[in-house]
């Protein structure tokens, strides 16, 4: 009769699986990078004292490039429908590159710009007098979809982008990245936008078409 045998069974030492996970936990955490959205990286104009009334600034329209969109997202540029926002960034940019009617500084600024810019300018007498006067205006209802609005948006700043890039030998999007942190970066910033204010006017929207 053959002798039975007592098989201990083996357990696996679990106790310092609590510390490893733990250490997993906080490598991960070191590691990884969280996308979070930004949202619309603009500097806020600061806030105006109830006391004190607004200034009186008159602006002539031909210097105001007007877009106005409805709530079936429909655009009104200028006067003239559009159905799409497409080709609006170079419209914008032939406006702010207009040399109408050249106020003192525009024609400073005329030769700072570079041969390729000098080249793009117009001279139309009833667009804008210059890039230092010329002012982009967006102006929505309740009912415009965020999606077109920040399109629109977009598209205006890119224009402004490309006349700052191609100042300093840089196209809109390499523009764009020059965050200001050296002083290298924060050169090429300033002597792309100098004398051109990105001027893009905000206007409060209708109360059509939304709640």
């Amino acid at each position: 009769m053959a002798r039975s045998k007592n098989r201990t069974s083996q357990e696996v030492n679990a106790g310092s699986m609590a510390d490893i996970a733990f250490l997993l936990l906080i490598f991960f955490l070191v590691t990884t990078t969280i996308a979070s959205d930004k949202g619309i990286l603009n500097i806020l104009p600061p806030k105006i004292d109830p006391n004190v009334p607004p200034p009186d600034i008159k602006k002539n329209e031909r210097n105001i490039f007007n877009i106005l969109i409805n709530a079936n997202d429909d655009l009104l540029v200028e006067g003239e429908y559009r159905r799409t926002p497409e080709g609006l960034d170079q419209d914008i940019k032939e406006f702010i590159l207009n040399f109408g009617a050249p106020t003192e500084k525009g024609s400073a600024l005329w030769s700072t710009l570079p041969a390729s810019l000098q080249a793009q300018a117009l001279r139309r007498p009833e667009s804008s007098d210059d890039p230092t006067e010329a002012v982009v205006s967006i102006k929505t209802n309740r009912g415009t979809s965020y999606e077109l609005y920040l399109e629109v948006f977009d598209m205006a700043k890119k224009a402004y982008f490309e006349i700052y890039g191609e100042r300093v030998g840089l196209t809109a999007d390499e523009y764009r990245t020059l965050t200001g942190d050296d002083e290298a970066s924060k050169a090429l910033q300033d002597k792309g936008k100098e004398g051109i204010p990105m001027a893009i006017s905000i206007a409060e929207p209708d109360k059509i078409g939304g709640n």
